[in-house]
Formats: C-alpha cells, sequence, structure tokens
C-alpha cells in the first residue's frame, strides 16, 4: 500500500463535498424549473380544455410547442452562446420537461381507447409523435439559419 502525501485526503474531501453541491444545485433548478413548466401546462389545459372523446389538442399542441422551444433552445446554448452551467438543465430540462407532458399524451390515448375512440386514439398517437419530431428538427433548423445570419452582423 502506498502513503498518500499529506492533505491529499482533505483535498479528496473537498472536492466531494463541491461535487455534492453542484449536483444539489443542478437538482435544485430542474425542480424550480419543472415545477414553473407544469404550472404553464396546467394553465393551458384550464385556458383550453379539451372534451373527453374528442381529440387533446391542448396536449398536442403543447408538446409540439414545447419540441419546437427545445430545439431552438438547445441550438443555441450548444452551438452559439456560452450560457451559465445550470441554464440548461433549468430551461431544458426542468421547464421545457414539465411544460411537455408525455404522460399525460400517454393517458389520453388511454381514455380515448378506453371510451372506444380507437381511431381519434391512434391519429392522436401518429399525429403528436410526427409533430413533435418535426417541431425540434424545425425548431434547430430554423434557429441554426436565424443564429448563424445573426452572428454575421
Amino acid at each position: 500500500m502506498t502513503a498518500q502525501p499529506p492533505g491529499t485526503a482533505a483535498v479528496s474531501a473537498a472536492a466531494a463535498r463541491r461535487r455534492r453541491r453542484s449536483h444539489l444545485a443542478v437538482l435544485a433548478v430542474i425542480a424550480v424549473g419543472g415545477a414553473l413548466g407544469a404550472v404553464a401546462r396546467f394553465g393551458a389545459s384550464r385556458l383550453w380544455p379539451t372534451d373527453p372523446g374528442t381529440f387533446p389538442w391542448t396536449t398536442f399542441t403543447v408538446n409540439a410547442v414545447g419540441s419546437l422551444v427545445i430545439g431552438v433552445f438547445l441550438v443555441a446554448v450548444t452551438e452559439v452562446f456560452s450560457v451559465h452551467p445550470l441554464l440548461r438543465p433549468f430551461f431544458g430540462t426542468g421547464v421545457l420537461g414539465g411544460f411537455t407532458t408525455f404522460s399525460t399524451y400517454c393517458v389520453d390515448i388511454q381514455r380515448l381507447l378506453d371510451d372506444g375512440h380507437a381511431a381519434t386514439a391512434l391519429t392522436y398517437l401518429a399525429a403528436t409523435l410526427l409533430a413533435a419530431l418535426t417541431a425540434v428538427s424545425a425548431g434547430a433548423w430554423g434557429a441554426r439559419r436565424l443564429l448563424a445570419k445573426w452572428s454575421e452582423r
């Protein structure tokens, strides 16, 4: 067994405390962002309620808009701007993760199926997937084009 230089254990303990604080900070900003995103989604569901047995337009729109914003945001913070290390977990994971709601999407599908609206459920299943993938791609593509023109100035 080799002996550690004096003070190595103290340095390792201090580094471990810093890592723990950093992880707690990330968890805290995700939690706060998630709460804000969930409140925004709840507000959307109150402003634009969906009648039972009909196409869940509110959840569909929230997921499509959230996916678009995720595409724009991730391009901006990974390819263009240098941002605070907590912004991505706060906004990307927290706010947008709380705003988009693929769990409600699944519950909506199950309810439509249980209520005998299989065609609506299958349409919703496919349309949401297509809309979300199209929106995130369009957001990323559009952000790259717009930010490239902006940075040329």
